[in-house]
């Protein structure tokens, strides 16, 4: 991809890259013919964020109460042996004949001693039991003990039922594409309706040319590029550039249709709201708008139970023309193939085909001297990062004056070095052009005298420069228009890009590229003219990487339809000044397993408190007055052990904290995780505990 974010085949230095003539089937979604129509006939409903839709059943809000089994067993016993001594008094005549009264007024005298008579005798005393056995069968809750018996455990009820499902070959079938044959495309919807039971179109061909009819109906004047689109390739059309339909494979299960991914179960636990026991969980742009922060230590599964899901329902959605991904992480980071991805670049690697554009696509001095400043020196104490960013434009401007482009990164260090020759070359530059670079002579010779003084920025981002400024990035961070740089301006293009950073042997360096990546992504998401695509940003490992700006920038993202995610092995590789307002601005909480209590208690202060209901029962020793009485009791201590008690339970309404340190500690069994979430629109789901997808 070119600096302006057009799209080009991909190539390699050693030649073309061939890529399939069909798209391959995914492991986890429909790809054709009455899979991919039971699909989107499936009914999808939602009842707060993170729900996975694809099939779901509301719950009722609140747990019903449920008899312990023991007092339905005990009060179905009392019934049934009641019953039992009403009909034997009845039975025996000890209540009188009062039961048999309507017995000898609808029987005539004559049938006294014959068959009709004992026929009747006994169909009445049937009568009369099922009537008992019916009475006491309610009192004693049989029917529920029964259910409860056979079922193990009692029913649940439901909130709503699902939503209907839309009849195969009805007016509101999807696979019919309804919305094409109202606005009179009946030639291009039975291609389509023919191409999906024709097994030639999967998930993302539906979802790719669903959007591009969104747009149709947005800007009317493309509907016959539209048409002629789909006459001519069906499920083909209105192909992502680079031609792929589908990834090489898929690491999670995705709905395409709702744009999910899903991450994992809620846990059937006294510890989760009733309503979202048991259900799926799943991560859509609405949630991940508000951005998402993951802390966890090594090894508890946030590469591939977070990041890579993640990323790659994005790449899907990119691949529908819907969104535009950028993941980050360090070489080897499990992430996809390469062939996953538009753009793959491997910053200190001499075969990568891409190079990364330092300035991100800006071309205003001010603009890009802001970006530098806050990836050299904002993580750096005591440096104000408006003077870096003033020191960094005395340069930058005028080198663009002069030569027409920003200064690599050797000539970027010569002039913070000041190093004669490189200033005496520029000052030359400037001053053949006269009066109209003056200002420009003006800035350099600002640069000059406070180059060394007290507090000047210079010599730290000198020191910084220099560590790109090494052997293993050099033809890397090219301005001369010699490579192939990608900029985070293409965000605006349903772009996947990659970006792998030099982990190990450049450490500092990869944290100050990924803070640069950040910077840009914010001023890029926000500057962008067409917001319809959801912009991304994923770190694998988002250490050292946060700023004060960034943070402030990540807050902005909300209605610039962008986001990030960002994971972290311990909030202490952010600075202590910055862990309450980063928590303060993400909308997603995420915390792993294994997390300390000083991450925990910050997590917990986010999370805020609830009201609860607890019980207090005191056992109080009961002491007798009479002396049968006391006898009994000596009698059952000696049996039992124990003396006679009484249960005085107080019913209270108290504050806690949702999920408290300690339990985010030591609570959350290995393969989950404790999540929050709020979407776009200000909707909130409590921290849930969630059984990630992948483990037992």
């Amino acid at each position: 991809m070119d600096t302006d974010g057009t799209h080009e085949t991909r190539t390699g230095r050693t030649g073309h890259i061939p890529r399939p003539a069909t798209p391959p089937k995914p492991t986890h979604a429909p790809t054709a013919g009455p899979a991919l129509g039971d699909w989107l006939r499936f009914p999808r409903s939602s009842d707060g964020p993170g729900v996975w839709t694809y099939g779901h059943v509301p719950r009722a809000a609140e747990e019903p109460e449920v008899t312990p089994t023991r007092q339905l067993v005990s009060g179905a016993l009392i019934a049934l042996l009641a019953g039992l001594l009403l009909w034997s008094l009845l039975w025996n005549g000890y209540l009188g004949g009062f039961w048999l009264w309507p017995l000898y007024m609808f029987t005539p005298d004559s049938w006294a001693g014959t068959f009709p008579s004992v026929a009747a005798s006994y169909i009445w005393y049937a009568i009369v039991a099922t009537i008992l056995i019916v009475g006491f069968g309610r009192l004693g809750r049989w029917p529920e003990l029964l259910v409860r018996l056979l079922r193990g455990r009692a029913a649940r009820p439901l909130h709503s039922a699902a939503p209907p499902r839309p009849e195969a070959g009805g007016a509101d079938d999807p696979v019919r594409w309804p919305q094409l044959r109202g606005a009179g495309l009946v030639e291009a919807a039975d291609r389509l309706e023919g191409e999906a039971g024709g097994g030639r179109m999967n998930d993302v061909d539906y979802a790719r040319i669903r959007r591009a009819w969104e747009s149709v109906r947005v800007d009317p004047s493309r509907m016959r590029a539209f048409a002629d689109s789909v006459r001519d390739k069906g499920a083909g059309a209105c192909v992502h550039p680079s031609g792929d339909r589908d990834l090489p494979v898929r690491a999670a299960r995705h709905d395409l249709l709702a744009r999910q991914v899903l991450l994992g179960t809620v846990e059937d636990g006294v510890r989760n709201p009733y309503a979202r026991r048991g259900t799926s969980l799943a991560l859509d742009p609405d949630v991940l708008g508000t951005s998402l922060l993951a802390v966890g230590p090594s090894g508890t599964g946030k590469t591939q139970r977070l990041v890579r899901p993640v990323v790659e329902s994005l790449a899907l959605q990119a691949l529908a023309g819907q969104a535009a991904v950028v993941a980050v992480g360090a070489a080897g980071a499990q992430l996809g193939p390469d062939a996953a991805y538009d753009v793959v670049v491997r910053i200190g690697d001499p075969a990568s085909v891409y190079d990364l554009d330092l300035y991100g696509g800006a071309t205003d001095p001010d603009e890009a001297a802001t970006l530098l400043a806050e990836a050299f020196v904002g993580d750096v104490p005591g440096i104000d990062v408006r003077r870096a960013a003033t020191a960094l434009a005395q340069l930058l401007g005028p080198f663009r004056a002069a030569y027409g482009r920003f200064p690599a990164v050797p000539e970027l260090r010569e002039l913070l070095d000041q190093v004669p020759a490189a200033f005496d070359a520029l000052r030359r530059e400037l001053a053949a052009d006269g009066a109209a670079r003056h200002a420009m002579l003006r800035e350099l010779d600002a640069r000059t005298r406070q180059h060394g003084a007290h507090g000047d920025p210079g010599p730290a981002l000198a020191d910084r420069v220099a560590l790109l400024d090494r052997p293993a990035f050099a033809g890397f961070f090219d301005t001369t228009g010699q490579g192939r740089p990608f900029s985070l301006r293409a965000l605006e293009h349903p772009i996947r890009v990659r970006v792998d950073l030099p982990e190990r042997g450049h450490a500092d360096a990869s944290r100050m590229l990924a803070r640069l990546l950040l910077a840009q992504f914010n001023a890029a998401a926000t500057a962008r003219v067409d917001r319809s695509l959801f912009a991304f940003l994923a770190f694998d490992d988002a250490s050292h990487t946060l700023t004060a700006e960034t943070v402030r920038g990540v807050q902005r993202l909300r209605s610039a339809h962008a986001g990030v995610l960002l994971t972290l092995r311990t909030l202490d590789d952010v600075p202590e000044a910055l862990r309450t307002p980063l928590l303060g601005a993400v909308g997603c909480r995420m915390a792993f397993a294994g997390v300390t209590t000083w991450d925990g208690k910050r997590f917990a202060e986010a999370w805020g408190t609830e009201w609860v209901e607890t019980r207090d029962v005191t056992h109080r020793t009961v002491f007798a007055d009479q002396p049968l009485t006391r006898a009994i009791h000596a009698f059952r201590k000696l049996v039992t052990g124990k003396a006679v008690t009484t249960d005085a339970v107080t019913v209270r309404q108290v504050e806690r904290e949702r999920w408290s340190a300690s339990d985010l500690a030591h609570a959350v069994p290995p393969g989950h995780a404790v999540l929050s979430l709020t979407s776009v629109s200000g909707e909130r789901a409590a921290p849930l505990l969630v059984r990630l997808a992948g483990t037992a």
